[in-house]
């Protein structure tokens, strides 16, 4: 009896520091609301100090449409490469009409009709724009130049409701527009801890936004470039519950068996 006694008595000082570690671990994975709250502190005293310049600057492996127009068509047709189509199904045969591309090489340089080699890298689309114009000139009155890159694409991981690469058609986003594209942080997501890396000149480099202040948007790197990769850090109690859930159907299981144990030693 004497050592019946004692093994429930131990039986039910470990039952305790189980169900007392498991109160730990819920309350201690709740999230208080200035975690997840954006924008906490007190408006910008003024916007005008922002700088909202986010014109993208050409880099090598960008794919670009040129497309050079006049009022005579004819003079700028030596200027155009020709419109391709891609035929769908021998039932579609006009397919669907893309304009081919010009990518940017290593050393920042396109070929382009009659003009032959020209560095466009390092060039924003402004100063691309105006020195093919300038080129162009020589050879048609007028030229009207248009420039647009097709490969625009960000990528937003982490704890976001929908991670993944998003190609971007007017060449402009912001960090917070990248953010909704990817359905917002998730309530786990560390909103001060918004990490981005960006490539340049071949050399990865990180900055980091805090979410809860609105001071974010005056970050010089508020609007993102092509090929930037945003993540969003999982918070501790995330992680705490990443590994909590791990366990949890063996403690479950646990507290199951020595509370079965504990019932038949009391009999």
């Amino acid at each position: 009896m004497k050592t019946s006694t004692i093994i429930v008595k131990r039986t039910k000082q470990i039952l305790h520091k189980v169900i007392i570690i498991n109160i730990i671990l819920v309350f201690s994975s709740c999230v208080s609301s200035k975690e997840i709250i954006y924008f906490q502190d007190e408006p910008l005293n003024s916007l005008s100090t922002v700088n909202f310049n986010s014109d993208i600057v050409y880099k090598p492996n960008d794919l670009l449409t040129i497309n050079v127009s006049a009022l005579d068509p004819e003079t700028v047709k030596p200027f155009n490469l020709p419109v391709i189509t891609n035929s769908i199904s021998s039932l579609r045969p006009q397919g669907d009409i893309k304009m081919q591309t010009y990518i940017v090489d290593l050393n920042g340089n396109i070929e382009f009709p009659v003009l032959g080699s020209i560095k466009i890298g390092g060039l924003n689309r402004f100063q691309a724009t105006q020195m093919l114009k300038e080129r162009i000139s020589e050879y048609v009155t007028d030229p009207i130049i248009n420039i647009r890159v097709t490969n625009f694409t960000i990528t937003v991981i982490g704890e976001v409701n929908g991670p993944g690469t998003y190609t971007i058609e007017d060449e402009r986003i912001s960090l917070l527009e990248a953010i909704g594209l990817a359905g917002d942080l998730t309530i786990h997501g560390k909103r001060e801890n918004v990490f981005l890396i960006r490539e340049q000149d071949g050399v990865k480099r990180f900055t980091k936004f805090d979410l809860t202040s609105i001071n974010v948007i005056n970050s010089p790197s508020f609007y993102l470039e092509q090929n930037d990769v945003v993540y969003v850090e999982p918070n501790k109690a995330k992680i705490r519950s990443a590994s909590y859930n791990q366990n949890y159907i063996v403690i479950i299981s646990a507290i199951g068996t020595l509370a079965t144990i504990a019932a038949i030693l009391v009999k």
